[in-house]
């Protein structure tokens, strides 16, 4: 492998996973290291010792500007923002700076690798399309946004042959080489207006999945979202589209209860164990991206294996996730929605009472589009953390709205959650916001409330 990119420093911004995983493959690599972050902990003087042990050098709670400023390249992490001194004084030195996905996939020259982004889904979407590949008896992982770095699949020994890798738009703003067999477009709402200017920037950031776009491109959209139609539009390739609404290439079958793919019927909607029209679209998108990988996955033989794993997939965590039932009391962990966009597709499959928790860290749009989905089963909101006051302020004319004190406890929300609610109602967590205010991330949101819902 080719791997003369490889000169000077390279400086690598931001110790999370993704960042530990990309500095350690740069230094096993053999590459000169500088890996920077200006947060601290523990966590963090750990993931600098195992980058040290590796022969990279590494600041914690501070970045060497003047250092950066010589670096080759920089790498830097989704979390950290775009203007962050470090990536203002690599612009100001004209400095590439690259994502980790990127790096990934120079050091995967070979992987089939599909794409998928959109607003919402993304996540399911690519652990359907993983799932998928594995049941056609492929060597298949999900990377990227998801969970598991793709530079982290390019250090195993024997990486896995195909990936399904979400990309987010923080992502894809800095992966210039991303070219997939098949790209993966869910859908599109606005989001992240507390990075982005404005929602065209967030758009522009997800219209980056298609800057390699050639004729033999391959492009999978939702067929019932105008503003991914339109970002499409006019991009090379073929454009196959899903459809919850009506016929597509991929699309649900109301009448007869069941997935339709390519004229074909795929799976009874009752053999798919997942909630929602919009798992259903999930669902379909996946299969569309697999099919779409390699004719040999359009033979009856491979369809009959699709549905199977369709059959076999189950409910990923902290996505409405059923945690248990307590007193008469459901409690559904969705911490995994953290813009208003999910949490209302969330709402649209309760049909029960609802107890619903929102708050956690502004993200810069509304509250207000869950008005209708609230009047129809939300008994009441406990508004907590950084966003308690906003989203009080958007909703209180709307449904009766307790807002938690500052600084309060997540295991308080809990108790006044649970105080809210009686047997037969549900209390769901899906905040509608990041996780940042109170939790590392909105994993660590999910566990504590699963932890804390049905302690005695």
């Amino acid at each position: 492998m080719e791997l003369g990119w490889l000169h000077g420093e390279i400086a690598v911004i931001g110790l999370a996973r993704s960042g530990v995983s990309v500095g350690t493959l740069l230094a096993r690599t053999g590459a000169e290291v500088y890996a920077s972050d200006a947060g601290s902990g523990a966590t963090l003087a750990r993931a600098a010792e195992a980058l040290r042990a590796d022969g990279a050098s590494v600041d914690v709670g501070r970045h060497d500007l003047e250092r950066i400023a010589r670096a080759s390249l920089v790498v830097t992490s989704p979390g950290v923002p775009p203007d962050a001194p470090p990536l203002a004084t690599a612009r100001a030195e004209g400095i590439p700076i690259v994502s980790e996905v990127e790096i990934g996939l120079r050091f995967l020259p070979a992987l089939r690798y599909v794409a998928i982004t959109g607003t919402n889904g993304k996540t399911t979407t690519t652990a359907l399309t993983a799932h998928l590949l594995r049941a056609l008896g492929l060597r298949a992982e999900a990377a990227g946004n998801i969970g598991r770095p793709l530079s982290e699949v390019a250090l195993s020994p024997d990486p896995a042959p195909w990936v399904a890798l979400e990309v987010s738009s923080f992502q894809l703003h800095d992966t210039p080489g991303i070219a997939p067999d098949v790209g993966v477009l869910t859908n599109l709402s606005a989001n992240h207006l507390d990075r982005y200017p404005n929602v065209e920037a967030y758009y522009g950031d997800k219209a980056r999945l298609f800057r390699n776009a050639s004729a033999a491109s391959n492009w999978v959209v939702n067929g019932d979202d105008a503003a991914a139609h339109g970002l499409v539009a006019g991009t090379a390739g073929l454009q196959v589209a899903f459809s919850t609404n009506g016929r597509a290439d991929a699309w649900y079958d109301r009448d007869g209860d069941r997935l339709m793919v390519l004229g074909e019927p795929l799976v009874a909607r009752t053999e798919l164990r997942l909630v929602g029209d919009h798992n259903v679209a999930n669902a379909l998108a996946a299969t569309l991206a697999v099919m779409l990988a390699e004719p040999g996955h359009r033979t009856r033989l491979s369809v009959s294996r699709l549905a199977r794993g369709l059959r076999e997939f189950r409910s990923l965590e902290h996505r409405i996730e059923p945690v248990g039932e307590a007193g008469g009391v459901e409690w559904i962990n969705d911490s995994k929605s953290t813009n208003v966009a999910s949490t209302l597709v969330a709402l649209r499959g309760m049909n029960r009472p609802t107890v619903l928790l929102l708050g956690g860290r502004h993200k810069g749009d509304p509250y207000t589009p869950l008005a209708g989905e609230l009047r129809r089963t939300v008994k009441r909101v406990i508004a907590y953390g950084e966003a308690g006051p906003i989203v009080e302020q958007d909703l209180k004319s709307v449904v009766p709205v307790e807002r938690m004190p500052a600084g309060v406890s997540f295991e308080r929300v809990i108790e006044a959650a649970r105080d809210a609610a009686a047997p037969g109602d549900v209390v769901l967590l899906s905040p509608a916001c990041s996780s940042y205010d109170m939790f590392d991330n909105y994993e660590h949101r999910g566990a504590e409330f699963k932890r804390l819902a049905l302690r005695p």
